[in-house]
């Protein structure tokens, strides 16, 4: 077995999206070959109402697929093709825009006013990029969960992992998408498929990730007592590490355990052109797609 090393540990970076909503990017808009096949990966943890409720109305998509994780609150989305509905707490969203679709996200806190969620941006492989639009919307409930004897629990969302397979199927990217909570002190591995790009994000806790046997932290500059100074900040929250390749990623979990994502897939390696949430393989694509969505013939009819 051999231990993927961590290629990169980076902070989430404040983002402002949608009609208002702040939020926390991991990476997005970068280049697309370091996480290949994955393009965008955004945290919209929030607990003021105020950041969040004005949401992100219609916009739309082409050539990718957005995967929406819900933890705490609810989404209302509704499209043009006269779906809707609402993801919970727990709740999953698998949408494959393909040809293109136009849609809205309107993200609601739960009781306490919270708002906490993920959404992951997948590309899709060029044959496959004018296909049908489709969801697979699951509930909490259909996702199986399971707990290994030291503790660890891991929610399987997409892929198979320790026996069990997620409730969502046909990704072109085939990937594997893990909710994974390590409890305090706990040193634990988890096999990755040797050719899949790979990387974690850390949401609660802390944990140190390669051999586990030293922990460093992430270097950050901070102002202590007025003065700017580099510190290794051991929290752990909304950090993404993106690992290199091996057929296995370790963790030792921190004093208050940790919980991250494990997120792998099949690189793609194809061109990459982007015009916001419009993905393709070449600008002429790019520009067929601007000028679809000005004449009114971006959305195209179901066969």
């Amino acid at each position: 077995m051999s231990i993927r090393p961590t290629l990169e540990t980076r902070k989430a970076q404040p983002a402002l999206e949608g009609a208002g909503v702040h939020l926390h990017r991991a990476f997005g808009f970068h280049d697309p070959s370091e996480l290949d096949p994955f393009l965008l990966f955004d945290d919209f943890r929030n607990d003021i109402p105020e950041h969040f409720l004005r949401g992100f109305p219609w916009h739309p998509h082409r050539g990718i697929e957005t995967i929406t994780y819900v933890l705490e609150g609810e989404v209302d989305h509704g499209d043009s093709l006269g779906n809707t509905g609402t993801l919970g707490a727990g709740d999953v969203q698998w949408m494959t825009a393909g040809s293109g679709i136009l849609h809205q996200e309107m993200p609601r806190g739960n009781a306490r006013g919270q708002m906490h969620g993920f959404q992951l941006w997948a590309n899709l492989p060029g044959s496959l990029k004018m296909t049908a639009p489709r969801y697979q919307d699951v509930q909490a409930t259909e996702i199986p969960e399971i707990i290994d004897d030291d503790g660890t629990k891991v929610r399987v969302v997409v892929g198979e992992f320790w026996g069990k397979r997620g409730p969502v199927d046909g990704i072109a990217a085939d990937p594997q998408y893990l909710d994974i909570s390590v409890p305090p002190g706990v040193r634990k591995s988890f096999k990755v498929d040797t050719y899949r790009r790979a990387f974690a994000y850390v949401f609660a806790g802390s944990g140190m990730f390669a051999d586990a046997s030293k922990p460093s932290g992430i270097l950050l500059e901070k102002e202590v007592m007025g003065q700017e100074v580099n510190i290794r900040d051991m929290s752990g929250d909304r950090t993404l590490i993106r690992f290199g390749t091996g057929d296995e990623v370790t963790v030792l979990a921190g004093e208050e355990g940790v919980r991250f994502l494990l997120i792998s897939g099949a690189p793609l390696q194809e061109p990459v052109a982007w015009h916001g949430p419009i993905v393709m393989n070449s600008q002429e694509e790019i520009q067929q797609a601007i000028r679809e969505l000005r004449n009114g013939t971006f959305i195209r009819a179901a066969h």
